[in-house]
């Protein structure tokens, strides 16, 4: 699998991803929908989710907890703006780490056949909060989230 990441638009504030799953995108959408899912996958390597509510709606809200592989907890809670199943999911960040940017995120599912397109696109409100968030490893921490959303979408396949 070859994850493509860019920090690096000179246009638009954002860091995304694009990736290929060989998955329908159901059981892609599943995986990012469904917190039992959520939890085995979201995060670097060797994190883990003590915590994943969510209520996946236009309007929903989304509780999170991330503990790092050296037990330091990060609660974030996020909203959900637009949910389109199974191509789009929209959400935005109103509570994470102090001093840390929160971006908008946004998720496209394009339909392959019996593969599925990712195309995630995190938009920060300045260059200087993408700037801040690319030197924490925003972008490693997708490049192995990605890595483990590849591995449970085959256990749930």
């Amino acid at each position: 699998m070859t994850v493509r990441i860019d920090v690096g638009s000179t246009r638009e504030p954002v860091i995304a991803m694009t990736h290929v799953l060989d998955a329908p995108r159901e059981l892609v959408w599943l995986a990012f929908t469904t917190p039992e899912h959520v939890v085995r996958w979201y995060g670097g390597a060797g994190f883990t989710n003590p915590v994943c509510e969510m209520d996946v709606r236009a309007g929903g809200r989304w509780r999170h907890v991330m503990r790092t592989p050296d037990g330091v907890d990060h609660e974030y809670e996020f909203v959900f703006v637009e949910v389109v199943p199974p191509e789009r999911l929209v959400w935005r960040a109103e509570r994470g780490d102090p001093g840390k940017p929160l971006p908008v995120n946004a998720l496209t599912l394009e339909d392959l056949g019996r593969r599925t397109r990712i195309v995630f696109e995190a938009r920060f409100a300045t260059f200087a909060e993408r700037a801040l968030a690319a030197r924490w490893g925003f972008a490693e921490v997708l490049r192995q989230g990605a890595e483990r959303l590849r591995t449970v979408v085959a256990s749930i396949g």
